[in-house]
């Protein structure tokens, strides 16, 4: 019985930019609505630790791009690929762009919240909701970038002819 893929179309495929806008248009709204409902002058400042963490996670994944990129294309002095490995990266940029836009979201309506507001707070806070919204929108492109690095290239048409008995490529 061959593995075929089911015909409904629930194949995983690469990420889709509309999905990641929804999801941020939707978290900037939610932001926004629940920053303002809520007595904002008792909340604490906003953390740097997030913003710290969303970065450091945006140069991982853009690291893990170049380097897996390279190794898929056989560049000299990298080691194989090993499958299991990429299929992991995939599922792992398809979280943090989701993810990521999530975040992008919500510090934008967090943003946009702390700019229309006129206390001292809300001007305290806005260095921080910027670089979160940086830090996630670079989040986003890392793992978009990672996500494509793990594409296996097109074979050049010579490739795709089959080895003969001796195992020379092309010669029949």
């Amino acid at each position: 019985m061959s593995a075929s893929p089911p015909p409904d179309g629930s194949r995983m495929g690469p990420t889709r930019i509309s999905t990641l806008v929804v999801a941020a248009l939707a978290a900037a709204a939610v932001s926004w609505l629940l920053i303002s409902g809520l007595y904002y002058d008792r909340l604490p400042p906003l953390p740097w630790l997030p913003v710290v963490t969303l970065a450091g996670l945006a140069v991982l994944e853009a690291y893990a791009a170049i380097n897996t990129r390279g190794r898929i294309e056989r560049r000299p002095g990298r080691d194989p690929v090993n499958p299991l490995m990429v299929a992991r990266f995939v599922v792992l940029a398809k979280a943090s762009a989701l993810a990521g836009a999530i975040f992008a979201g919500g510090y934008a309506g967090l943003s946009g919240w702390l700019f229309v507001q006129p206390t001292r707070a809300a001007a305290d806070d806005r260095p921080a909701a910027i670089a979160g919204l940086l830090a996630s929108t670079a989040l986003v492109a890392a793992a978009l970038w990672l996500e494509r690095s793990c594409r296996v290239p097109d074979r050049p048409d010579d490739e795709h002819e089959p080895d003969d008995w001796q195992g020379r490529p092309g010669h029949r």
